[in-house]
């Protein structure tokens, strides 16, 4: 019998044209490298360019929601910079104030290359693996985890994905990775993660230009 959970895949989700952020968690690394495995193989299926993927990494979940915070905001002021660069290295004019009928030319330092991107991030998938241990740990990051991850969507208005398992002992979070330890393997949800990226990317680009469907 197959699987009642998950979204329905939306056949019309083109991600050719997105830039997406992902940033892990170090702890439960094994967990941890097959989530993001899955979410990569789902965006890179969904048209998204290598180039156009960003992966870093912070020592846990309660760090985030700084990280995707100041990745979101980077990617705005890397744009502003590339832009610069740019058009510094243009020459429009001589430097003794006579007018010159020659066309623009590079200066002695040229700009730099282009880089692989020159758009903010459409997207970022957050990836985490929190497993409930012995104290009150576990609830108070997961709490504030998912609240600060949410409270950042809604005010930056780029989707964050919440690929942060909350599971109650290391058997839960395997099989949520694809690697289950009895039959039951279970299904690596970072795949679903990398279809939700593409699909809440394209969908607030549309939405930004006022298009609905």
């Amino acid at each position: 019998m197959s699987d009642i959970k998950g979204p329905v895949p939306d056949a019309q989700v083109d991600g050719s044209s997105l830039r997406v952020a992902i940033v892990h968690a170090r702890w439960n690394k094994t967990i941890i490298d097959a989530l993001v495995t899955g979410a990569l193989k789902k965006l890179k299926e969904a048209g998204v360019k290598e180039n156009n993927i960003v992966v870093e990494s912070v020592p846990g979940s309660f760090e985030l929601p700084l990280a995707c915070s100041r990745m979101i905001a980077g990617s705005h002021i890397q744009v502003a910079s590339n832009q610069a660069d740019l058009l510094g290295g243009l020459n429009f004019g001589s430097s003794s104030g006579i007018a010159s009928p020659r066309v623009p030319s590079r200066t002695g330092t040229p700009a730099p290359a282009a880089p692989s991107s020159n758009q903010p991030f459409d997207a970022v998938i957050a990836i985490g693996v929190l497993i409930k241990g012995a104290t009150m740990h576990f609830e108070y990051i997961c709490d504030a985890v998912s609240h600060s991850l949410m409270k950042i969507q809604v005010d930056t208005g780029v989707p964050v994905i919440f690929g942060v398992l909350t599971a109650l002992n290391d058997d839960q979070a395997l099989e949520r990775a694809g690697l289950g330890r009895g039959d039951n393997k279970g299904h690596n949800h970072g795949e679903e993660w990398g279809l939700a990226a593409v699909e809440m990317g394209s969908h607030v680009r549309r939405w930004g230009t006022g298009k609905f469907l």
